[in-house]
């Protein structure tokens, strides 16, 4: 069954794409959740005029996030955590990268950075999406107190 995606899902695509699903995937979850609209013919047309009318913002959209990338690459950020023989109490999280990032100036969402679990000190990177075809590289290092 073919939908038109209303908002991004995880592992499946993005906004305003026309994907393949099973029908009970669409039809008990995708539609009922406002995910997703079934794909017939009108819904296509009036999809394909929006996405005219949208390609000016998105080249603005898009030059905007690679400049976010640039100055995200270019930061190195330096947390500190409570540690004991190079270990940290707690890890640090997406969110403490955010704040971080917040205090360089550079607003970027919680959920839209990937980090893995990082609980001794060190020098760690972390991937931040900023748009769908853009994304950053965090450098940080955690140190103790």
């Amino acid at each position: 069954m073919e939908v038109i995606l209303i908002k991004d899902v995880e592992n499946l695509g993005y906004a305003n794409d026309i994907v393949n699903v099973r029908p009970g995937y669409a039809n008990n979850y995708l539609i009922p959740q406002g995910f997703a609209k079934a794909a017939t013919a009108s819904a296509k047309k009036v999809l394909a005029e929006n996405l005219r009318q949208r390609a000016h913002k998105d080249a603005k959209i898009l030059a905007d996030a690679q400049a976010l990338a640039e100055t995200i690459n270019n930061l190195h950020l330096t947390l500190t955590a409570k540690a004991e023989e190079e270990k940290i109490f707690g890890a640090i999280t997406a969110a403490d990268l955010a704040a971080a990032l917040l205090e360089k100036g550079v607003e970027v969402d919680r959920k839209n950075i990937t980090v893995d679990s990082v609980k001794t000190l060190g020098e760690f990177e972390a991937v931040a999406k900023l748009h769908r075809e853009v994304k950053a590289t965090i450098k940080f290092a955690v140190v103790a107190e």
